[in-house]
């Protein structure tokens, strides 16, 4: 079974000094998470796919002559 993370514990991994980034991103569900009761957990998987979705790679420019 996966990890799950909670509110707290995600945000470091998003780059985030408080709960408020990941909550937000909660709120208007651009990450998947889980709700166990009445408690929110971030899967690891959902941050890698989130991190890997807005990453954005380099213009490889040809050589000028």
């Amino acid at each position: 079974m996966e990890r799950l993370l909670t509110v707290d514990e995600a945000a470091p991994y998003l780059g985030a000094k408080s709960a408020r980034f990941p909550r937000r991103l909660i709120a208007e569900r651009r990450i998947r998470f889980v709700r166990v009761g009445r408690h929110v957990r971030i899967p690891e998987s959902a941050i890698r796919e989130f991190v890997a979705a807005g990453t954005v790679e380099p213009v490889r420019r040809g050589r000028v002559a």
